[in-house]
């Protein structure tokens, strides 16, 4: 049997590092840029949500495109779009500027993940949906892994300008390998029968039936599914914006060590990934149904979060370990819970699907990322962290309510 799917896999591996370098271009230069620019942490905060508002509702347009385009178009769209996006916040004079440009920057990343969904179910069997949902993840952490010393050292060196145009460099290269590459299973030249077949099993014919909108949205797998995630991803934002600007605030890092340690906790976040994804894959291969693998791998890890209350009371480097140990257990439930979208949904509407439940990602950075500037201007970060501590066994609960079995969708919407 061939191995094409996996070399599907590292592209989009690598789409998802470049979407997160390209994103967390602004959150490592913030110490550098507020002061040169004076903005104040509350501006701050309204420019990261300048990002945030197109990102969330471009989730639900950029699903339907996806569906509508096929995977190999929309992705390379979105590609371009946040590339060139990212490249213009080298010319920012002002936080409107930013923000302006952050706007742009958001209306093509989320479309990243809406493709990414789809090149999974079209390339991979259930048992390894998991896993390259792991990938995906992984990816988003290695982003975030390599982004502050690369970017750290970009800016010393040449200006935190550069760091926007050399960042957003990378997308166009990528594309080019993209083009070349991604064909649906039955287009491409280079997979064998064997792993056609492979790819494959366990599908019907229901696969290939869609679903309108409104019958979709009745469905309460997709309210649970996108309810979990408004409460569950805030965690992920804060790390993922804030964490620079706190090691600098409340530890007094300087920029050089920010870019030396601020990559620890994405790495945790990259072994939880994969971790998590491994985990259920093993219970679907021990005959145990795909929800139930999912929410088994899930609950341990939902009961971990509130360990990151204690970040705010330990001296540095305890606190960095804790901080490990929420992005690790993070991970591993977000990947499970993504997961469970192409556990559920046919192949022809995981993009659509995909989009309505990453809304409630969206949401949460939207709703999240603005509350946390003025919570921590008006009463510090430890007050931020008792909240993320149990967003988790929450968000855990409400899934337990609204997705109690995995459902042909099709059929049902039939009914």
């Amino acid at each position: 049997m061939t191995r094409v799917r996996w070399s599907i896999a590292s592209l989009l591996f690598l789409a998802t590092v470049i979407n997160y370098v390209d994103r967390q271009t602004l959150s490592v230069v913030a110490p550098v840029l507020t002061k040169e620019l004076g903005i104040s942490n509350t501006e701050y905060s309204n420019i990261l949500t300048a990002f945030m508002v197109p990102y969330t509702f471009m989730y639900v347009i950029s699903g339907w495109l996806v569906d509508k385009w096929g995977t190999r178009r929309a992705l390379a769209t979105f590609m371009a779009w946040w590339s060139a996006a990212n490249i213009l916040h080298a010319t920012a004079r002002s936080a409107f500027g930013l923000g302006s440009f952050r706007f742009l920057l958001g209306l093509g990343e989320s479309g990243n993940f809406m493709a990414a969904e789809k090149a999974i179910s079209e390339w991979y069997p259930a048992k390894e949906r998991g896993f390259a949902n792991g990938l995906v993840n992984a990816a988003a952490a290695t982003g975030a892994i390599i982004s502050p010393p690369l970017i750290a050292w970009i800016t010393i060196q040449y200006g935190w300008r550069a760091a926007f145009v050399i960042t957003g460099s990378f997308g166009f290269v990528w594309l080019i390998a993209w083009f070349a590459i991604y064909r649906l299973p039955h287009e491409h030249k280079k997979i064998n029968e064997a792993e056609r077949l492979y790819i494959l099993e366990g599908r019907t014919g229901l696969e290939k039936e869609r679903i309108p909108y409104r019958r979709l949205l009745a469905l309460p797998q997709v309210w649970g599914l996108l309810v979990s995630r408004v409460f569950a991803d805030p965690v992920w934002w804060f790390y993922l914006f804030w964490l620079p600007k706190y090691l600098q605030d409340v530890r007094s890092f300087t920029l050089a060590e920010i870019g030396m340690i601020a990559w620890m906790p994405y790495l945790c976040a990259d072994l939880g990934s994969l971790f998590g994804g491994w985990v259920s894959g093993r219970f679907i291969s021990a005959k145990r149904s795909a929800l139930f693998a999912r929410r088994a791998t899930m609950v341990p890890f939902a009961l971990v979060m509130p360990v990151g209350i204690l970040v705010n009371y330990l001296p540095s480097a305890p606190a960095l370990g804790v901080i490990c140990i929420v992005t690790f257990s993070h991970m591993a439930w977000k990947t499970n819970l993504m997961t469970m979208t192409n556990d559920i949904f046919p192949t022809s509407m995981v993009g659509s699907a995909a989009g309505v439940v990453g809304l409630g990602s969206g949401l949460a950075g939207a709703i999240s990322t603005p509350l946390v500037g003025r919570i921590v201007d008006a009463f510090g970060y430890g007050s931020v962290f008792c909240v993320m501590g149990f967003l988790h066994p929450i968000a855990m609960g409400l899934l337990f309510l609204l997705v109690r079995r995995k459902v042909e969708v099709a059929a049902e919407v039939r009914a």
